[in-house]
This record gives structure tokens, sequence and C-alpha cells, in this order.
């Protein structure tokens, strides 16, 4: 995905910050719009097409964290969010919530346009052409690595560009157990991914399963080791 053609929605409501960010970003070819509220951000998203969302977490009225929960409710954006926060608590909040990166304030704009171009380009396919079914005699995970969805039973699971790099891992080779240092390395070069990012993520992606599959537990806790993927 070329900058030219990319379209970043920043929502922050501290003016210098936003400028600065949002000339860093134009600078780098990428399309910016800039909200200083998180106000009809679906709406916003889905109308202007937006790529990924700059999320600052302190904001007046809904703070960061409800504007994420609202945005993970309908779609799959990317979401990186900015914060002061600095606790490990709050990063782990947003994570939960479907954030895909976090950036403490203060910040060089320098880092948060790599951390833009680093979650972008997790969302390319090494293989654009690859994709996997993993079928079991009752079950139908289909996982598209071109088009980033996953579909079990043919109803489509929104998963962030993480979860769905998780639940592909999980599901190159189900029943094997991943321990969570192999799980990190599908995040290998990026920052503040840790153990407990893992569980994090894989919370989420048991909670939008168990929205369409309600009978059975897929992912499976290996006390002590990791997880796996039954199917």
């Amino acid at each position: 995905m070329s900058a030219r053609n990319t379209t970043i929605l920043l929502i922050e409501d501290e003016t210098a910050i936003a400028e600065i960010v949002v000339d860093y970003l134009l600078r780098e070819g990428f399309k910016c719009l800039h909200q200083t509220s998180g106000s009809n951000c679906v709406e916003i998203i889905k109308q202007q097409h937006i790529d990924l969302v700059l999320l600052d977490v302190m904001l007046p009225g809904e703070d960061g964290f409800e504007i994420c929960k609202t945005i993970r409710k309908y779609l799959s954006t990317p979401i990186i969010m900015l914060t002061a926060r600095v606790e490990e608590i709050d990063r782990l909040i947003g994570l939960e919530l479907g954030a895909d990166d976090y950036i403490c304030k203060p910040f060089s704009p320098r880092e948060v346009v790599a951390r833009v171009k680093a979650i972008l380009r997790r969302g390319i396919p090494a293989h654009p052409e690859s994709s996997t079914a993993i079928t079991s005699s009752s079950k139908l995970f289909d996982i598209n690595a071109d088009s980033l969805t996953v579909r079990i039973s043919g109803k489509k699971i929104d998963f962030t560009i993480s979860e769905f790099k998780l639940f592909s891992a999980l599901a190159s080779r189900p029943g094997k157990i991943w321990s969570r240092e192999q799980l990190l390395n599908v995040f290998a070069g990026e920052k503040n991914v840790f153990d407990r990012t893992i569980d994090s993520h894989i919370k989420n992606i048991r909670k939008k399963i168990q929205a369409v599959i309600t009978d059975r537990e897929f992912i499976e806790s290996v006390y002590g080791v990791g997880y796996r993927l039954e199917v």
C-alpha cells in the first residue's frame, strides 16, 4: 500500500501535537484528516475510506478507550493509540479493546510515521495469492491472506491485523502447541509486544469466535506452555 493512496485519521485534541504529526505524515505522502474528538468516528472512517487511525487516549468527553471500543464494534481498521499514560495496565487495556499498537507521549513524530508504516506493512500479505481453508468434520475456518479475512461456517469475523496474524499462525498447524515466545515471533521487530500482549490478543480472538460459534472453544490454553487451535 503506497502512502499516496493511504489516508490516516488523527483524533487528537492538542493542536500543537496534531499539527506536527499531520505535517510529518503529509511530508511522507500520506493523506491525513484531523479530528479533535471521536464524534461520528465510525461514519468518518467508512465515508473517507480511512486506512489507519491515530487515536489519543486523553480526549475531552468520550476518551480514546471508549472510541476504540466503538470503532471495533463495526470496523477492523488498524488503530494506534497515543497516550501520556505509561503504565503497562493502560497499554493492555487499549490492546484488549482492539488497538494494534501503542505510542507513549512524549514521542518523536518520526517514530509515529515509522509505526504507521509498520502497521500498514503488516496489512500486506507476504504471499498475496495465498489462502488457507482448515476444515474439520463439522466446522470450517476459511483464512484468506489476500483480503485478510477469516470466516467460520461462512460468517466473517472482523479481526484486527494483529489478531489475524496470531490466528493465522495458530491455524497454520492445528493441534500444535505454540509457546508465547513462538507467537511473539509473529511480531518480530515490533515494539511494545510482550507475553501479556499475546494473552490480550488471544482473549479478543476467543471473544470474537464465540460470538459466532457458541457451543465449543477452538483455542485451548495449555497450562505453563501456551496455546493451540483445535479443529
